[in-house]
C-alpha cells in the first residue's frame, strides 16, 4: 500500500515536517509494510523553507542579515534538492538538513532552486510586544537573504511571505538589493526605509541593482490575495496585527498609496491593486515592481516544486493537514490544494488538521478527523500535537482499512 503524507504546518505547535513524521508513526504502527512518501506542504506563508527543504531532501544555509528593527542577526534559507525525498518517519527532517550545511562551500545553488522565508527576517515573531511598529520596522533583511541566495550561483528563487513585521511595500528589501529611493531633493533616501519613511519617497533610480536579478527568476509563494491599496490592502488589514494603532494604519495606507504612485511614475507598473500584492505589508508588491517578480499560488508552487502530483500517482491514500480547517481553507490553502491533486490522482485523501470548524470544506475529503474532538480541547490539542495526530493517523487508517 502506498500512502503519501502531506500536510501542513499546526501553527505554534509543530512545523510540517514533524506533522508529516507524526502521521507517518501513526500510518506504520498500523501497516509496517506499508510504502510511506512524507512530503511536508506550505502555502507560502510561515514553513515555506522547512517544508520544502525537507520534502526534496534539500540543505539549510544561513547568512549574516539584519532583522525588522536593524538590529544584525543571522538566518536561515535553503536550497532545493535535486530528487523528492521519501522514506520513514525519523529519516527526513529539517532537522537533518540543519546539521548538513552551514556555508557557501561546493556551490550548492548551481541549476537549483533557493528558498527564502522572508519572516526570517522580518517576521512579526522576531520582535517583542511592546515593541511592535510598522511604521519603524523594514524588510531590509529580507533583502540581504535574497543576495545571500545570489552568491549561491541559484538563478531561481521561491520567495515565501507571510508573517512579516512590516508595512514598507518592499522598499527596504529593495534597498539591500542596490535599488535607490530618491527624495525630493534627490538625494538617496536612508537605507532600511520603513513603513513611516515611504512618504519621503519620490524617485526610484534601478540602475545600480544587482544585475544577477535580471538572469534571476523570483517566484513569489503567496497564501492571501489581498492588494496593496485600499479597504483590503496592506495597511488597513494587516498593520493592526504588526502593532498599528489607527492613526498609524491611516499613516500607513496613504504612504502605501503614494508608493504606488511613484512605482507607477517611475517604473511604469502599476501594483495598487495587483492580487495578493499586500502580503507580507506589501512587500509582495515590492518584489514585482522592483525585481520582476511574479506571484504565484503558495500551494500550487511549493506542490509544484516538491513533485507532489507525480508522488502521488499510484497512491491508495493520501493524509493532510492544518491546524485549522475552514472557510478560509478553500482559498488557496495547503490542504484543500493537496486534496485537490490527490483526487485528480485517484487517491482517496483524508484531513487530520488541528480543528475542523462549522464551515470547514469537508466535501473536498474522503473524511475529516481533526485532534479536537471528543475529549480533546483545544489547548490539550496545542499541548499534545504529536501524540494526537499519530493517535489519529493510527485510528484513520484502521477505519479505512475496516478494521
Amino acid at each position: 500500500m502506498k500512502i503519501v503524507i502531506a500536510p501542513d504546518s499546526f501553527k505554534e505547535s509543530l512545523p510540517a515536517a514533524q506533522v508529516a513524521a507524526a502521521l507517518g508513526e501513526g500510518v506504520l504502527e498500523v501497516c509496517p509494510d506499508a510504502q510511506v512518501d512524507l512530503c511536508p506542504m506550505a502555502d507560502g506563508g510561515e514553513g515555506v523553507l522547512e517544508a520544502m527543504v525537507a520534502a526534496t531532501n534539500g540543505r539549510v544555509l544561513t547568512s549574516d542579515t539584519f532583522g525588522p528593527l536593524g538590529e544584525p542577526m543571522r538566518a536561515h534559507f535553503g536550497m532545493l534538492g535535486q530528487a523528492t525525498a521519501a522514506g520513514l518517519p525519523g529519516e527526513l527532517g529539517v532537522a537533518g538538513a540543519l546539521g548538513r550545511a552551514d556555508s557557501f562551500d561546493e556551490a550548492p545553488g548551481e541549476g537549483r532552486a533557493a528558498v527564502v522565508e522572508t519572516a526570517a527576517a522580518c517576521g512579526l515573531a522576531l520582535v517583542r510586544p511592546d515593541r511592535r511598529d510598522p511604521t519603524r520596522t523594514t524588510t531590509f533583511g529580507a533583502g540581504k537573504l535574497l543576495l545571500a541566495a545570489l552568491d549561491t550561483g541559484s538563478r531561481e528563487i521561491i520567495v515565501g511571505v507571510g508573517g512579516s513585521a512590516t508595512v514598507d511595500g518592499g522598499c527596504g528589501c529593495a534597498q539591500a538589493l542596490g535599488v535607490t529611493f530618491l527624495d525630493a531633493g534627490g538625494r538617496a533616501c536612508v537605507c532600511g526605509l520603513s513603513g513611516g519613511g515611504l512618504m519621503d519617497v519620490r524617485d526610484i533610480d534601478l540602475s545600480d541593482r544587482d544585475p544577477r536579478i535580471d538572469d534571476t527568476v523570483i517566484r513569489v509563494a503567496c497564501d492571501v490575495t489581498n492588494p496593496l491599496t485600499g479597504p483590503a490592502g496592506a495597511a488597513a488589514v494587516y498593520a493592526p496585527q504588526k502593532g498599528a494603532t489607527p492613526e498609524q494604519v491611516e499613516q500607513l495606507a496613504a504612504a502605501l498609496e503614494h508608493l504606488a504612485e511613484v512605482i507607477r511614475r517611475g517604473a511604469g507598473v502599476d501594483v495598487s491593486d495587483l492580487p495578493g500584492g499586500g502580503a507580507a505589508g506589501g512587500l509582495a508588491a515590492g518584489l514585482v515592481a522592483f525585481l520582476g517578480a511574479k506571484i504565484e499560488s503558495g500551494a500550487d508552487l511549493v506542490a509544484a516544486e516538491v513533485g507532489l502530483p507525480g508522488r502521488l500517482r499510484g497512491a491508495d491514500l493520501c493524509l493532510t493537514g492544518e491546524g485549522t480547517l475552514d472557510a478560509q481553507s478553500r482559498n488557496g490553502k495547503a490542504a484543500c490544494t493537496v486534496a485537490r491533486m490527490a483526487l485528480e490522482a485517484g487517491a482517496a485523501v483524508i484531513c487530520i488538521p488541528g480543528q475542523a470548524a462549522t464551515d470547514a470544506p469537508r466535501e473536498l475529503f474522503t473524511g475529516v478527523r481533526p485532534l479536537v474532538d471528543g475529549d480533546v480541547t483545544p489547548r490539550q490539542a496545542m499541548l499534545h500535537t504529536a501524540d494526537l495526530l499519530k493517535r489519529r493517523a493510527v485510528e484513520t487508517m484502521r477505519g479505512f482499512l475496516g478494521w
